[in-house]
């Protein structure tokens, strides 16, 4: 079964100067991956990147992807819009090479054995990466008294532990 939004892509060599690209999501597309991500509504999802060579055969992906979601406050359960605009930076590996271990590294796509890689589902993931998983609508504040015990801190970390021992720190 193919994602919601695949563009798979051939690895190949471009120009050192790279080449610039535009992917744009469908209106089907767009509700295909608003279902996926539990979402009220995507309304736009696109990405303008350049692709430049990377060491080892591979490719270096940079660009920003660009969208408008829909999500539901959680807190008063309306709808709230999110304008996304966010830079990535993805490396694509050709077949059989060895994943970089850098944590801090560009996230990487292994090409398959016939030098494919989808890279509408790699942008996929980075946008649901992206969503802010606990949307507020402006102005929504939880009920007086249910907020009250993550407001107030404890002056010592052990002052519990203490209650229990009778008091002694």
């Amino acid at each position: 079964m193919l994602p919601e939004f695949s563009r798979r892509q051939l690895l190949t060599d471009p120009p050192q100067a790279g080449v610039s690209e535009v992917l744009e999501a469908t209106p089907q597309e767009c509700a295909a991956l608003a279902e996926r991500f539990g979402i009220e509504a995507l309304r736009h999802f696109s990405a303008r990147y350049t692709r430049k060579p990377y060491p080892g055969g591979g490719l270096m992906l940079t660009g920003r992807i660009k969208a408008e979601a829909a999500q539901l406050c959680v807190v008063s359960l309306e709808p709230v819009t999110e304008h996304l605009d966010k830079p990535f930076t993805l490396v694509v590996l050709p077949p059989e090479a060895t994943p970089s271990e850098d944590p801090d590294g560009p996230d990487e796509i292994e090409a398959d054995a016939t030098g494919h890689f989808d890279l509408g589902e790699a942008l996929a993931e980075e946008l649901s990466l992206s969503l802010n998983p606990y949307p507020r609508a402006a102005g929504a504040h939880l009920p007086a008294g249910l907020d009250e015990e993550a407001e107030e801190a404890p002056r010592n970390p052990f002052a519990k532990l203490a209650a229990l021992r009778g008091g002694k720190a």
